[in-house]
């Protein structure tokens, strides 16, 4: 699955900085957050054996891509 925005986007080289908790590539000032939700998120899908990794160009966008196991046929009832 996947979730895409229309945002400023993040430089490839930022790609995996913006998965750790509290890094923040802009001051505090210039955009909103504290720098956890996207380490959470991924802490969340790897929990539950998928994984969360980022697409972007700089001035256009981002994908966020996530994966999730299908549930086996014991968990869906």
């Amino acid at each position: 699955m996947q979730v895409t925005d229309n945002g400023i986007g993040v430089p490839a080289e930022y790609h995996e900085r913006i998965f750790t908790v509290f890094q923040r590539l802009h001051v505090r000032e210039a955009y909103a957050g504290n720098g956890i939700g996207l380490s959470i998120a991924r802490r969340v899908a790897e929990r539950h054996g998928g994984n969360l990794w980022i697409t972007s160009t700089p001035g256009q966008g981002s994908t966020f891509h996530f994966t999730l196991p299908a549930p086996s046929e014991t968990e869906s009832g």
